[in-house]
């Protein structure tokens, strides 16, 4: 019995130990409009505004030269859908309020748009992920990029990141 607590322990330990050699530091993300794991009110979606909520940013590192904002969907029908992408925004940020037009420089959704688009999703329950990342510089990344595209600049630069994951499903 207790070597079959020993081992997922030990390895829970070794990755965290491994996060923090990296330099890989947690931040943390929250919205006065929603909690963790609560449902986002339909303000903040296609089935009214589709204003971007209000988010509240802590934890940021002193060596972080900037941040980038990621809003998506993973349980998408399709696969993992972007709702939101910006980037080179200002590391001192540690607040967006809600519809903000953020200082930064902004990529193309999913919608094949520019900017925050809400939840809009299918009949059912989904979950919704707003994750900040600070970075150790800026990502020279022109405005409109994708998802890919700045998933692939990001990739060795993150020094710490963050996650608030909310939920929605539609009124019938």
């Amino acid at each position: 019995m207790r070597k079959a607590i020993i081992g997922p322990a030990l390895a829970m330990l070794i990755i965290a130990i491994s996060s923090f050699a990296a330099g890989e530091a947690k931040m943390k993300i929250t919205s006065s409009a929603f909690q963790q794991g609560g449902n986002i009110p339909s303000k903040f979606t296609c089935d009214e505004s589709d204003t971007s909520p209000p988010l509240q940013i802590t934890g940021i590192p002193s060596n972080a030269r900037t941040l980038v904002l990621i809003a998506d969907d993973p349980d998408a029908p399709g696969g993992l859908f972007t709702h939101w992408l910006v980037w080179n925004i200002p590391a001192q940020t540690n607040s967006i309020a809600e519809g903000s037009a953020l200082k930064g420089v902004h990529g193309t959704n999913d919608f094949g748009k520019s900017g925050y688009r809400g939840p809009c999703p299918p009949p059912g329950t989904h979950r919704y992920s707003f994750k900040i990342f600070a970075l150790d510089r800026e990502l020279d990344l022109r405005s409109g990029a994708k998802r890919s595209q700045l998933d692939a600049a990001m990739k060795g630069h993150v020094v710490a990141q963050g996650e608030l994951v909310g939920r929605y499903a539609r009124k019938k």
